[in-house]
């Protein structure tokens, strides 16, 4: 189907349906770049994931570190 009969269909202008292609085929090529590789985006978030799980960690070996210390002052 060309992109003229597809405008019509749709109800739209056609430089406005090929804008819209040429922008989604943009965002999928850089979707993954590389070799399966996530955006840069992506590899911050999951590094901050991983931060907090760590963090929360840590977080809780002070709290029952805590806990012993002051059951063991009474």
């Amino acid at each position: 189907m060309s992109v003229a009969q597809a405008a019509r269909d749709l109800d739209l202008h056609e430089n406005v349906l090929r804008k819209s292609v040429r922008e989604l085929a943009a965002v999928q090529q850089r979707a993954f770049p590389g070799h399966g590789q996530m955006k840069p985006e992506q590899v911050e978030i999951e590094r901050l994931r991983k931060e907090v799980a760590k963090l929360k960690a840590e977080r809780d070996i002070l709290k029952r570190t805590a806990a012993y210390f002051a059951k063991d002052a009474i």
